[in-house]
């Protein structure tokens, strides 16, 4: 299929080659490389708001924000002069600092789900940690997850996973061990008997379930709050620790995130992404019991040069802080749902094959007839749908994430002359898919 590039894209392309010689794949993280969709990648030097610009001087209307962080958008004023004012006076000094103390503060003090938490530099990171303290609390190895759930490039949990593994269509990874996948169990999402099968069968050797209590690493997978009751009360009953990997949807639906959304305490919680005001922040915390287990306190051990770096604890403060506004999380929500509206109403009307899904301020376009709820409903062929529509937009100053398996998300930047014209633009191009 090839594609009128009517925007110009020469010094993206000229870049994209010469970061070809410098980086595998020309990346330093796949789905950047806009395989799944057309054209070179395109690099970008600034951003303000909702919007930011690429090197060849376009200007697009922004739904990536970054994979999510930028819940407020690009180049922040507070966040900016926080970090200013905390560059200023240094960038790391490998010891304790106060803004660690008043961000990690800020956190407890509004989460009622966490005692303790600690920081470190990505998600990743904080699903790596809260494995290692769910099988050193339990004196257990092995790991429940879900296929369609996504964790970070974890070993053990590279195991029929999403996002950029599920673009490039294969469900693991090379150079992970057999013995830790062996260590992984993979169930599919809200098999209610399955999970129970499973755990009476080898609770004891099972550290922990861990779950995105809102999917939205390979598609927009919403969950009943049933299935996440069920989870929680099955891993009571077995002696199993529950962990909600909030990377994504911590601080996004809510301040609280999904635990808080739906009223569902886990014993663990991962934190990525907004926490770091778009800095590499990430967080794991529990009660202070489990985290207690953590070294020096106790003989889990994990530690990191750079985490709670003042200047990453700045920039999440800024973040918090204004996340902790009145009203800030029900206005993002009732913009986001108006924009899905506007998107669902036309393709409808149209008859068009598509469900725009959303919570919070996140969203999804599902090239489908019926809601998707597992990975295995998403038809690959639909893909194709993704990329003529993700050309159409790019034409007219609209970026989603080069992936039609990746949310996308709305930033209190956004206004809502914005998302009205996202709207007529996504239908427009909707047109044009199934014309």
């Amino acid at each position: 299929m090839s594609f009128e590039q009517r925007i110009p894209r020469e010094k993206s392309a000229a870049l994209f080659a010469e970061a070809k010689q410098y980086f595998p794949g020309g990346v330093n993280s796949p789905v950047r490389a806009f395989k799944s969709v057309s054209g070179p990648p395109l690099f970008i030097k600034e951003g303000q708001g909702s919007h930011f610009t690429d090197e060849d001087d376009n200007t697009y209307l922004d739904f990536c924000c970054s994979w999510g962080p930028l819940i407020h958008g690009h180049n922040n004023d507070h966040i900016r002069e926080e970090v200013y004012k905390t560059v200023a006076k240094g960038t790391s000094f490998g010891t304790p600092n106060r803004l660690g103390n008043e961000l990690g503060q800020l956190i407890l003090d509004n989460h009622p789900y966490l005692e303790k938490l600690r920081f470190v530099s990505s998600g990743t990171e904080a699903v790596m940690s809260a494995l290692r303290l769910a099988r050193g609390f339990s004196g257990k190895d092995k790991i429940i997850k879900f296929d369609g759930c996504y964790h970070g490039h974890v070993d053990s949990l590279l195991v029929q996973a999403g996002s950029g593994l599920a673009t490039f269509g294969t469900s693991s990874s090379a150079g992970v061990p057999e013995a830790y996948a062996r260590d992984t169990l993979v169930l599919p999402l809200n098999d209610r008997d399955l999970l129970e099968e499973t755990l009476s069968k080898h609770a004891h050797e099972i550290a922990a379930v861990i779950v995105e209590p809102i999917p939205a690493n390979n598609g927009l997978l919403l969950q009943d709050k049933s299935w996440l009751e069920c989870l929680r009360t099955k891993c009571w009953k077995h002696g199993v620790l529950l962990i909600f990997d909030e990377v994504i949807s911590g601080f996004r639906v809510g301040f609280t995130g999904a635990a808080g959304y739906y009223d569902v305490q886990p014993d663990i919680l991962t934190f990525g992404k907004v926490i770091g005001g778009g800095f590499p922040v990430g967080a794991y915390g529990a009660s202070a019991e489990i985290m207690s287990h953590i070294a020096p306190e106790g003989s889990v051990y994990q530690a990191g040069t750079l985490s709670a770096n003042p200047v990453a604890m700045a920039a999440g403060k800024a973040a918090l802080e204004q996340c902790l506004e009145s009203g800030f999380y029900e206005r993002l929500a009732e913009k986001t749902a108006n924009m899905a509206a506007k998107i669902q109403s036309h393709a409808t009307e149209k008859k068009y094959p598509l469900h725009v899904v959303n919570v919070g301020s996140i969203f999804w376009l599902a090239f489908a007839e019926e809601r998707i709820t597992r990975a295995d409903q998403i038809d690959p062929a639909s893909m194709e749908h993704f990329k003529v529509l993700h050309h159409e937009l790019l034409q007219e100053g609209v970026y989603l994430g080069p992936s039609g398996y990746e949310v996308g998300f709305v930033s209190s930047a956004h206004t809502e002359e914005d998302l009205a014209l996202a709207a007529r633009k996504i239908c427009a191009a909707l047109d044009l898919v199934f014309g």
